[in-house]
């Protein structure tokens, strides 16, 4: 589980050693006017809860840091995405089974409810590639290169043509 979440961490450094912090932080592409940074901090931002509320097994996805420095500069963004990698490959995979209390704001209020630690690694993973997925839709507008073919395709999601 941990190289398959590095990988796609990976993907994300690559894309932000490869782009200017204009483009980085640009706001211009319709329709929601997020930008790259905004999506990569946010992204990040679920993994450092996780790891903020290990210790006490209660992660609260409500209380994210918001980063400003991690989403208006690249070399911010790939010293989150290390420092997140750096806490990932410290778990151990009899790691995955403790349970752990999740708290969220589902829109109509907040809940608790309990999830393995893998669990919440599954969904964080996934949650990552949604948002690479709406980057992706970014830098196409931008004329940015994708990192790789896979950058914000989930595993399982049927490709009847190549995206570049």
């Amino acid at each position: 589980m941990i190289k398959a979440i590095e990988k796609n961490l990976e993907r994300g450094v690559q894309l932000l050693q490869s782009i200017s912090d204009e483009d980085y932080r640009n706001t211009s592409i319709a329709p929601y006017y997020s930008s790259i940074g905004t999506h990569v901090r946010h992204i990040l931002d679920v993994f450092d809860c996780i790891f903020e509320g290990l210790p006490k097994k209660e992660i609260n996805l409500i209380n994210r840091k918001r980063n400003n420095l991690a989403e208006n500069f690249t070399k911010n963004g790939i010293s989150y995405f290390n420092e997140i990698t750096e806490k990932l490959i410290l778990l151990k995979e009899s790691d995955f089974d403790q349970i752990v209390k999740v708290t969220d704001d589902l829109g109509l209020g907040i809940i608790t409810a309990n999830y393995t630690l893998g669990g919440i690694l599954i969904q964080a993973h996934s949650h990552a590639i949604h948002h690479f997925a709406s980057v992706g839709y970014v830098i196409s507008q931008l004329g940015i290169e994708f990192p790789d073919n896979d950058f914000g395709f989930n595993p399982t999601t049927p490709r009847t043509k190549t995206t570049n």
